[in-house]
């Protein structure tokens, strides 16, 4: 029997009968990976019949130990109900046999501590009251954060876990300072009717429990296959020789990343085999100050120097301890490039035709590009030349022409109260003051 992409059915290698725990686990019996422990055991006969401890796997990335005194043939995937405080919590056995005695040393738990047990193979009755339980947990978070902002609690509740039967809800919170929950439980268990249990975990777990694609363009490592979380500081940036850039350095948890814990070590170890980067090179001409480090090639470039990059020089580490060994003997050579090798200059081997890594290339205003003037032709002295038959062009109105004025008789200005009136000059008048 197989699925729709041609799969085998994964219900068919359970090995539970029951129709609704397959329905339940559809993974074909395998726990996720970042939980996965290979059992290397498996084939080797009478493995499991030397433990009866199984390790159960709940919601999340909890998990527990159980004892199975009732003898009850267990493989990995199967849904059990396990005895709890108080009634029983639904899980999935994720390992048997004599595997599960080292997990537990792993886990740091302690040999007298007494062991809960596996009560029975989960039943339909207790897959669907699991499920009814399961079905409640998105809206019972999202009124505890209302609850809890009420309350004015400096506090995020970020997941709820209820239990197989329904009888207690674990409320996970992510906190950075330590928060007084106990009227918190109060109301929630007056709200809810359940029996409260609060957790409290880290940032990045929550970045886990959520999941995402990182800068490196693959899904996040706490979401994929890391299970436990050490410590990171800002000196294993400085091992590596990174910018300490807080927006470059943090991941999706606001923490610094877990990577940079990854190859840490390789330059600690290369490090080793460097020059200090405080000591100083005496030569003949001038003193050299590091100025970077190349850690994989094993090279130093020194500048004379110490904060600009001035009269740089890379030489060899090997070649770097025997200068400071002519130093402490009180000599110095005359270059820092070993004998019989001169400087070169390797030149640029990227050229910028376009200028776009210019920084500047903005802000150099374009230039206006100007009309070219026209030319008079300058006329030979070869006597005179027939003139060229100019046709007729309209004359088009300038812009800055002012129009004419219309030859209107000009309208006479009525006097206003007050003024006297001048009567029109008559032409005899003008004749007798002529005379």
């Amino acid at each position: 029997m197989t699925t729709p992409d041609n799969t085998p059915d994964p219900a068919q290698n359970c090995p539970d009968d029951s129709r609704s725990a397959q329905r339940f686990n559809r993974r074909n019996c395998t726990p996720r990976g970042k939980l996965h422990c290979f059992n290397w055991l498996d084939d080797i006969p009478g493995g499991a019949a030397d433990s009866d401890l199984v390790e159960v796997q709940f919601k999340n990335t909890r998990k527990g130990f159980f004892r199975n005194s009732l003898h009850l043939p267990l493989a990995i995937g199967d849904i059990v109900a396990v005895e709890a405080a108080p009634g029983h919590d639904i899980g999935e056995v994720t390992l048997t046999g004599r595997l599960v005695d080292l997990q537990i040393r792993k886990a740091g738990v302690k040999q007298d501590t007494e062991m809960r047990r596996v009560l029975r193979k989960a039943k339909p009755a207790d897959l669907s009251r699991f499920e009814e339980a399961k079905a409640k947990e998105n809206d019972t978070m999202i009124r505890a954060r209302k609850i809890a902002e009420d309350l004015k609690l400096n506090m995020k509740i970020g997941d709820v876990e209820y239990q197989g039967d329904g009888n207690k809800a674990i409320f996970y919170y992510i906190a950075d300072e330590r928060v007084d929950f106990r009227h918190l439980i109060k109301v929630l268990a007056e709200a809810f009717k359940v029996r409260i249990e609060m957790k409290q975990i880290g940032a990045r777990q929550e970045a886990g429990r959520i999941g995402g694609i990182g800068p490196c363009g693959r899904p996040l490592c706490c979401a994929s296959w890391m299970t436990n979380f050490v410590s990171v500081g800002t000196a294993a940036a400085r091992f590596q020789d990174i910018s300490l850039n807080p927006q470059k350095l943090a991941g999706q948890c606001a923490k610094l990343k877990c990577c940079l814990n990854f190859e840490v070590d390789s330059y600690v170890e290369a490090l080793k085999r460097m020059p200090p980067k405080e000591a100083r090179l005496e030569t003949a001409d001038s003193t050299y100050y590091t100025f970077k480090y190349d850690v994989f090639k094993r090279e130093i470039t020194y500048s004379t120097d110490k904060s600009v990059a001035a009269n740089l020089v890379t030489i060899s580490a090997d070649r770097a301890f025997e200068v400071i060994a002519l130093n402490k003997d009180g000599e110095e050579p005359l270059s820092l490039l070993p004998d019989g090798e001169e400087k070169t200059d390797s030149g640029k081997q990227y050229n910028d035709i376009l200028g776009q890594d210019n920084i500047n290339r903005f802000d150099s205003k374009k230039k206006k590009k100007r009309k070219p003037k026209s030319k008079a032709k300058a006329q030979p002295d070869n006597g005179p030349q027939p003139e060229e038959k100019k046709e007729p062009v309209a004359e088009t109105p300038q812009k800055n022409d002012k129009p004419e004025r219309s030859e209107k008789p000009r309208q006479q200005r009525k006097p206003q109260r007050g003024e006297r009136r001048q009567r029109p000059s008559s032409p005899d008048s003008s004749e007798k003051k002529t005379e």
